[in-house]
């Protein structure tokens, strides 16, 4: 997918054989060491990390680059209606912050927000206007490359919308099951595989005991 109007947005996320992303109870350490190394490298090499308000509730995530050398990103977190919490490790002072919010944001969250030195960015009347902020992101941030490493939820936001340009998926050699365990997507889905999002293998790697699986949007072969 080509759009010269938004970063060029590569989803990145480790799942298990049975496509998992995390357990029933919310864990979501998966990737091998070699594959994290990975991670991390492919974060010093994007303008920005997306996640949503989920993933921060549920893994206090930094996001910064600490297995490599490289600069820290700006950290985008979706959250419309500001519940990132005061404390959340993402607010520090490793790299930038911007929150992406709806008009559903109280003034007091976003005044709050601003005082931890994030910047809140509102798109959207009820949720994000993941389009609008993109545009927002690469024509007045400056942002050419995004890394999202979102949840089911985001993910399934960006990939309706047609957002999501690359696909990175580490396959670690596990099954866990579960049918309240979190896949890569959710959403209401497709109703026919057919109406599927197409994508096209470009490229596969051994890291570790992953399998590390590389994806272009677009139209597969019919074979």
């Amino acid at each position: 997918m080509k759009n010269s109007d938004k970063p060029y947005v590569i989803l990145n996320a480790a799942m298990t054989v049975d496509g998992k992303i995390a357990s029933k109870t919310g864990n979501s350490q998966i990737s091998c060491d070699r594959d994290l190394d990975r991670v991390h490298r492919l974060r010093s090499e994007v303008d920005g990390i997306m996640i949503g308000i989920e993933t921060v509730l549920a893994d206090d995530s930094e996001l910064t680059v600490r297995r490599v050398k490289g600069e820290n990103p700006i950290r985008i977190v979706i959250d419309s209606k500001g519940r990132t919490p005061s404390d959340a490790r993402v607010l520090d002072d490793s790299a930038p912050t911007i929150i992406g919010s709806s008009e559903l944001i109280k003034d007091r969250d976003k005044k709050r927000l601003q005082s931890l030195n994030a910047e809140v960015i509102i798109t959207g009347e009820e949720t994000v206007d993941l389009s609008s902020l993109l545009q927002i992101l690469k024509k007045e941030k400056g942002m050419n490359k995004l890394l999202l490493e979102g949840g089911s939820t985001l993910n399934w936001s960006m990939m309706k919308e047609g957002l999501v340009d690359e696909i990175r998926i580490a396959i670690h050699p596990t099954i866990i099951g579960g049918k309240d365990a979190k896949t890569l997507v959710d959403g209401e889905g497709m109703e026919k595989i057919r109406n599927g999002i197409k994508l096209s293998l470009m490229n596969t790697e051994k890291v570790g005991k992953d399998i590390v699986l590389t994806y272009e949007w677009g139209n597969q072969d019919n074979d």
